[in-house]
């Protein structure tokens, strides 16, 4: 305890060169924590968008592809599916429920989703939780929209606004449904999912946009008005993709495999949770150089106080001198520089951790809105408990060097003591 003591009170007298170094430490570790908790909370962000569903059904391609267009609304399908052979896999004994998605138009950057009142009602997020609105009402009409919170949030909507609707999924769109407007009749509440950047509309509505195109635009001179479309049979050929719910869970890997053979259009048909296996594994290279990254920081800094210690040894030659002429052993001496490290350290770690959950209490919403992560306020994790372990442990594992080199000092102003 009087080894410590001593060493708070050394560390005080250099308190700028100190107050330095444990800012610099605490900097570093709010870096390696924050990487550790975003790749967590990501991860967990990405887990929690898509829950209850049995099996992804899309044009076959690549499980990570479909999910990633599909419940995520990254990328484009490599082609559609037929509208039959929905209604072949929604006519299966085995299967509960089936939700169509359609994919392709877009608004100000946001994908826009045609699908119908199912998805409302089975798509789930999170520990199983359903879609709930913040505002309005379900769309129950052709050229209605269901806005995600982002959505109308960063674009200022509120109910009863128009908007309309670009042909593809670009952030800009030279061919706008500017003849068909939508009306914005509900708001879901946020789920910190890619259903919050989403703008929802019926699968009549999608098909309504595009009546009579040819060959990816409007013919000249089109006169049709919404109400004229209204009347039309609007039943989609085509369709992105299919969120399937069966009835027992024993037969997913059966109706996989039947999904997967159908004769008349080559589909795939994923597990939801392997698909997602597959994609951590692709991104785990890049998570890895994250935490190299903030690791070589956490490095760096450590490296500056070893630097620092070994600077100011040969100054505290006359400390060193009466420590030794008040009793002190050599052992002492590599202690008392040892305990400075670890001090710095231990208060450099905590400082991080302090800043860290500030930051997050601050920027939760802002991250949420801007970014759909949702950041945990909570306790620190087992894993980043270990992480500061680690940091003071290698705090106090860097003070060995000038530590032993103290030791040294010690061993020769002892000798001239004495002569």
């Amino acid at each position: 305890m009087t080894i410590l003591l001593l060493a708070w009170k050394s560390l005080w007298n250099r308190r700028l060169a100190a107050g330095l170094l444990l800012l610099s430490i605490a900097l570093s570790s709010a870096l390696l924590l924050g990487v550790e908790r975003l790749r967590v909370q990501a991860r967990e962000s990405f887990t929690r968008s898509l829950s209850g569903t049995d099996l992804v059904v899309g044009a076959r391609s690549g499980p990570v592809a479909l999910m990633l267009y599909a419940v995520f609304r990254i990328g484009d399908a490599t082609n559609n599916i037929a509208w039959r052979s929905h209604q072949r896999i929604a006519a299966d004994p085995r299967v509960a429920w089936t939700v169509p998605l359609s994919l392709g138009d877009s608004h100000r950057g946001y994908r826009v989703l045609g699908t119908n009142a199912a998805y409302f009602e089975r798509y789930r997020t999170g520990d199983d939780r359903p879609l709930a609105l913040a505002a309005g009402a379900r769309f129950a009409d052709v050229f209605e929209a269901v806005l995600g919170h982002e959505v109308a949030d960063r674009l200022g909507y509120r109910l009863g606004q128009t908007i309309v609707l670009a042909h593809g999924a670009g952030e800009v769109s030279f061919v706008e449904h500017d003849d068909r407007p939508f009306r914005v009749v509900g708001i879901l509440a946020p789920t910190g999912t890619p259903v919050d950047r989403t703008i929802h509309v019926p699968l009549e509505g999608i098909e309504a946009l595009h009546v009579d195109w040819e060959g990816g635009a409007p013919p000249p001179g089109r006169t049709r008005s919404s109400e004229q479309v209204r009347g039309l049979d609007l039943t989609p050929k085509t369709i992105t993709a299919i969120l399937v719910g069966l009835k027992s869970r024993v037969a997913t890997f059966a109706v996989q495999r039947a999904i997967n053979e159908l004769p008349d259009e080559p589909l795939l048909a994923v597990i939801p949770g392997l698909a997602l296996e597959q994609l951590w594994d692709i991104v785990g290279v890049a998570e890895n150089a994250l935490r190299l990254v903030a690791a070589g920081v956490l490095a760096t800094s450590l490296a500056g106080l070893v630097a620092l210690a070994l600077a100011v040894l040969d100054a505290r030659r006359r400390e060193i001198a009466i420590l030794r002429a008040l009793g002190a052993r050599p052992v002492q001496v590599f202690a008392l520089v040892v305990g400075e490290s670890a001090i710095v350290t231990l208060a450099g770690a905590t400082l991080g951790l302090v800043l860290l959950q500030g930051g997050v209490a601050l920027l939760a919403d802002w991250i949420l809105g801007r970014f759909g992560l949702v950041l945990d306020t909570g306790w620190p994790s087992p894993t980043e408990a270990l992480m500061l372990a680690a940091v003071v442990a290698s705090g106090a594992a860097a003070g060995f060097v000038p530590g032993w080199r103290a030791y040294r000092l010690s061993l020769s102003e002892g000798m001239r003591l004495r002569l």
